[in-house]
């Protein structure tokens, strides 16, 4: 059994996903063991996303994290992490195939 954190960001929050992308999670077999809206801070965003500091995109990131609250779950399930991973789709949304989270 494995757990994996999943941040609904403010622009999914603010379109009203939350709940579809919940239930996405759900009808693949995976379980909410933790779920919280929080607004995010510096501290918070440069702990998260300490690997992306020195990039240049970084103060827009923690803008657009930082514009609403967050959806923060943790799903839990067989091989949590690969199928989080898979169902949610290329980090760039650009690039993320039909069928995934981002590329929805």
């Amino acid at each position: 059994m494995e757990k994996s954190l999943v941040l609904i960001k403010p622009n999914a929050v603010q379109r009203g996903l939350v709940g579809e992308i919940i239930a996405r999670f759900e009808r693949k077999g995976l379980y909410l063991a933790g779920l919280k809206m929080m607004q995010l801070d510096d501290a918070i965003l440069d702990e998260h996303y300490a690997h992306l500091k020195e990039r240049a995109f970084f103060p827009y990131l923690k803008d657009s994290m930082m514009v609403s609250p967050v959806v923060a779950m943790c799903v839990a399930g067989l091989d949590a992490v690969e199928t989080v991973r898979l169902m949610v789709g290329a980090t760039n949304s650009r690039k993320a195939l039909p069928g995934t989270i981002r590329g929805d």
